[in-house]
Order: structure tokens, then sequence, then C-alpha cells
């Protein structure tokens, strides 16, 4: 899944728009509930080398809450890692280069709105 067809299933599936609070990054978006206001998925875009990855560039990345048993193993797959600029314990980042399973994308997000509901 990149970064398109990640921003069309939030709205598609919860009817959150990103927003892009960051006048010095507006790659940055945010989605947040309407009800409460709370974030619920970061997407940005930061150089490989920040979550260990070898090779020049950038990567589209989504940071997302996800329970704190779940998030060490899945920390075990391709293309998920320890929250970049985020709580490590809570939250983690997920790749948006295709290397993470469209469903696995999708279930991630769905418990990360789960826990950040009001």
């Amino acid at each position: 899944m990149n970064r398109q067809e990640f921003e069309a299933l939030i709205y598609d599936t919860y009817g959150a728009r990103a927003e892009h609070p960051f006048a010095r990054d507006p790659d940055t978006a945010v989605f947040r509930h309407t009800l409460g206001r709370k974030w619920f998925a970061v997407i940005m875009k930061i150089p490989k080398r920040r979550l260990g990855i070898d090779g020049e560039g950038d990567i589209d990345i989504v940071n997302l809450k996800c329970a704190d048993e779940i998030i060490f193993s899945m920390q075990q797959e391709d293309g998920i890692y320890p929250a970049y600029h985020m709580n490590k314990s809570h939250w983690m980042s997920v790749s948006l280069d295709g290397s993470v399973p469209d469903e696995t994308v999708a279930w991630l997000l769905g418990i990360s709105y789960d826990l950040t509901k009001k």
C-alpha cells in the first residue's frame, strides 16, 4: 500500500481527511478523530537511514498507535519499525512502500483508531 492508497483507506473507512499542521513540513499529514481531535495516524516522508534502512532516499511511513503487547512482535515483520519521532512503547512506524501486506496495514490502522477514540 502506498501513501495515496492509505489516505484513501482512511477516508473511505473513517471519513477523516489529512491535515497538514506543520508549516515547515507540508508533507507530514495528521489524521484525527472528528470527536476529541486525537491523532490516530501520522504520515511522514523521512530518510531511510532514520529507520536503519540501507540505501539513499526517503520513504513514506505512517505512525500508528498499537497495543503494547503487539508492538514488539509486529516489529519483527518486514516494513514495521519502532516509531519514528513518537513514543516507541505505544506507537510503531509502518512503511508505505508495499513491503507490509495491505491487510496488515488496514488491521493496524483499525487498532490505532480504536485505541485513540475518546
